[in-house]
């Protein structure tokens, strides 16, 4: 069964940057992150948009289908810039709870096998319209770590720059090879 690898962290910690060189490197197909096309497509419909909590279930559905539409090939690996689990964080964060609907098909994603590469906060922020939180990343990136504990998801911590991070990944993904008898 394909896994699928998932960048993950605060806004600003390098997961597309992540995602896209792990998609390159692998030779995997790449789920680009649902939310941020979702709200441009809205804010270009209308500029004084703003999204609400039923949104982030739309946006939740996206992502799935898209992930779904990647593991059609069978791959070994699918990269994931983003998912349900950063929406799930995001709903917490905003709305303090997470909706039914939207908890029931976070967990029904987490039944394919997925490890989360969560991305430390350690690099400049760029700013982008999208972005909210600029100096809140920190505690941002315990929340995350605290859920990916505390739901047993498989996860690996990365920090440094962005060729350190994708030789963290490279490396927690080769084979072990038993050493000869």
């Amino acid at each position: 069964m394909p896994q699928l690898l998932v960048t993950t962290g605060p806004e600003s910690s390098g997961k597309t940057t992540l995602a896209r060189a792990l998609s390159q490197t692998l030779h995997a197909p790449l789920v680009e992150e649902c939310s941020r096309d979702y709200l441009n497509r809205k804010l270009a419909e209308d500029a004084a948009w703003h999204y609400q909590e039923p949104d982030l279930l739309a946006i939740a559905q996206q992502q799935v289908a898209a992930e779904q539409e990647a593991l059609r090939g069978i791959p070994s690996h699918v990269i994931c810039d983003t998912d349900l689990m950063v929406i799930r964080l995001w709903s917490q964060e905003k709305y303090r709870r997470v909706a039914p609907d939207l908890e029931r098909l976070i967990t029904q994603s987490l039944a394919q096998p997925r490890l989360f590469l969560l991305c430390s906060p350690d690099m400049p922020w760029e700013p982008d319209p999208l972005r909210e939180n600029p100096s809140d990343r920190w505690r941002l990136f315990d929340l995350y770590q605290r859920d990916l504990a505390t739901l047993g998801l498989p996860h690996l911590i990365l920090s440094g720059s962005h060729p350190e991070r994708l030789q963290q990944v490279l490396d927690h993904l080769k084979p072990v090879n038993p050493s000869p008898a």
